[in-house]
């Protein structure tokens, strides 16, 4: 005789949990320090404040490299908050997974639509 205890429990996500929360700690600092260094950048540079100086700020090889790795940081950021966001809030499957790939979608353009307007400075 086989006997249950307690009610039966429908998992919805994939247990990422702690991984997700060091994942968006980790990606808010490095833009958090991101901001911290253009602030700094805008605040110290001469002249007014026009497209030659935001070109300026850019042109530097490691000022590009941080951008980059900041917007690539930004992306899965965003990534991992919608997907909770849709995992939590959104039951139908369907609807969940096709929300889930717009996201992607928009994401992914976002992110290359931002890296092309870098790499043109």
């Amino acid at each position: 005789m086989s006997v249950n205890y307690g009610s039966k429990r429908v998992v919805v996500g994939a247990h990422y949990g702690l991984r997700d929360w060091i994942a968006q700690r980790g990606t808010a600092v490095l833009m958090a320090a991101f901001t911290i260094v253009l602030l700094a950048q805008v605040i110290f540079s001469h002249g007014p404040l026009g497209y030659d100086t935001w070109s300026a700020i850019f042109s530097a090889q490691w000022m590009k490299v941080l951008t980059l790795v900041t917007i690539v940081a930004l992306g899965y950021h965003a990534w991992v908050g919608m997907r909770d966001i849709w995992m939590d809030y959104v039951k139908p499957v369907v609807l969940r997974l096709l929300l889930q790939i717009v996201s992607i979608f928009w994401l992914v353009g976002c992110v290359g639509y931002m890296v092309q307007v870098l790499w043109r400075l």
